[in-house]
């Protein structure tokens, strides 16, 4: 698919990588020279110097051929008048970054409608569902639904001396329809066998039936403490909406910030959330507050070094969980190697977003997993599909990949060597990201 990204900051940096990855014909349009050059040195696609809204721009580059439009600049207006010409000339589907409140007050679908854009993305928005969604689940690092919410996986840390420390994963006792699809060890994500095992401190992934996937997180909790009271270092845009988010959940929730104008304007808008101006990164303060004392603490300044230290601090002093969002990608491996539970990157969480809207052929969504060191793909099995009619072990199915859960006729299906695909099922696949292309193209028949 030809698809033109608007905007070569982080978000367009990350998008035209992983849509390069999976062989689609990728234009990014930007006017910054810098961050132009930095996309031609290191991928491998057609950039265009200028402006991303402009209709004329927009038919030099062949815009009618398109099929799709991501426009992910700084300014939300050339977002959407960059959708609004490309739906003008013909592109099916066209994808914006829309950040201000003010735009998004409105209903966001009849908003979108109305300047052609088929999907709205806030970041902020995004991210803040993805820290409440993580909540919900005190075990979990993350998780993530598929099939309509018929499948989960669930991430979770094993624990130094858990029952599934050190036993080769065939002898491990599991629920029904539940599958280990990844193990993390040290910044190296893994495809398991059944030889494999699991070692202290691995982050694992299980996939399997939602129910029974439910059912397991008490094995992963060393004290059962339902996360109640919320601790947010930052009033921020994403601040505003997880602080909301709460509130409306029944959580019990403390922001500090030390803006004034955010922590007014955060006040008028919350009911019992208590706001309160200060530096979030004065220790004083925090101990004073009683940082320990809360189930959670999230950190969400702009800078990274501060959030580590004050989730390190939060842990020291007997928080539950701890959460910390970070700019750079990078981080995230080594800021969970030192013991911050969950480490976030908004852009990250908003190109996995837009990713999930990027289809080809059969595939319904793609999700990344832990800094896109592996994904999902969920696809529907069409007639002519070559998995269909065959048992998954007589396929030579990519290495690197498996098959993790089959939905068929409203029933979740753990698959094995000897399962069939038949037409209309919903298959869920776990890979490594350097191994995606070559699964989709043997789903596709080219390989």
């Amino acid at each position: 698919m030809k698809i033109v990204i608007v905007g070569a900051g982080k978000v367009g940096f990350t998008l035209a990588q992983k849509l390069t990855q999976e062989e689609h014909d990728v234009i990014v349009i930007e006017k910054d020279d810098e961050r132009r050059s930095i996309i031609e040195d290191h991928l491998d696609v057609m950039t265009v110097a200028g402006n991303g809204a402009s209709p004329r721009l927009l038919k030099d580059i062949g815009i009618a051929d398109a099929g799709m439009m991501i426009a992910v600049t700084d300014s939300d207006e050339v977002n959407m008048i960059a959708c609004l010409a490309a739906k003008q000339a013909g592109v099916p589907k066209a994808i914006a970054r829309v950040r201000n409140t003010e735009y998004l007050e409105q209903d966001c679908q009849s908003f979108g409608k109305t300047f052609g854009i088929d999907l709205i993305i806030n970041p902020e928005m995004v991210t803040a569902v993805e820290i409440s969604q993580i909540l919900k689940t005190p075990a979990a690092l993350d998780v993530e639904d598929f099939a309509g919410g018929k499948v989960r996986m669930l991430e979770v840390k094993i624990r130094v001396g858990s029952p599934f420390s050190g036993k080769p994963l065939r002898e491990l006792s599991l629920p029904p329809n539940v599958l280990i699809a990844g193990i993390l060890r040290k910044d190296k994500m893994i495809i398991p066998h059944g030889g494999d095992q699991i070692e202290d401190n691995d982050c694992v992934f299980f996939l399997g039936e939602k129910e029974a996937i439910c059912g397991m997180e008490d094995l992963f909790i060393e004290k059962r403490t339902k996360l109640e009271r919320i601790l947010i270092i930052g009033a921020g845009r994403i601040g505003r909406y997880l602080t909301l988010i709460l509130e409306n959940s029944g959580y019990t929730v403390k922001v500090i910030d030390k803006d004034r104008r955010r922590c007014e304007e955060l006040a008028k808008a919350v009911d019992k959330a208590m706001i309160l101006c200060g530096d979030g990164t004065d220790m004083e303060l925090l101990t004073e507050e009683g940082i320990g004392d809360f189930d959670a603490v999230v950190c969400l300044t702009d800078d990274d070094k501060l959030n580590l230290l004050v989730a390190l601090t939060a842990k020291h002093f007997g928080a539950q969980k701890t959460f910390a969002r970070v700019g750079r990608p990078e981080y995230i491996s080594l800021m969970e190697q030192v013991g911050v539970d969950v480490v976030f990157s908004p852009r990250l969480l908003t190109a996995g977003a837009i990713l999930r809207q990027v289809r080809r052929g059969e595939i319904v969504s793609v999700m990344l997993f832990e800094g896109s060191k592996a994904e999902a793909i969920e696809l529907d099995i069409g007639k002519g599909n070559r998995l269909v009619g065959k048992r998954l072990k007589d396929l030579k199915f990519p290495q690197r990949a498996l098959v993790g859960a089959v939905v068929r006729d409203q029933q979740t299906i753990l698959p094995n060597g000897d399962t069939v695909l038949q037409v209309g099922d919903r298959a869920i696949i776990f890979t490594l990201p350097d191994r995606a292309a070559k699964v989709l193209d043997f789903l596709e028949g080219r390989e």
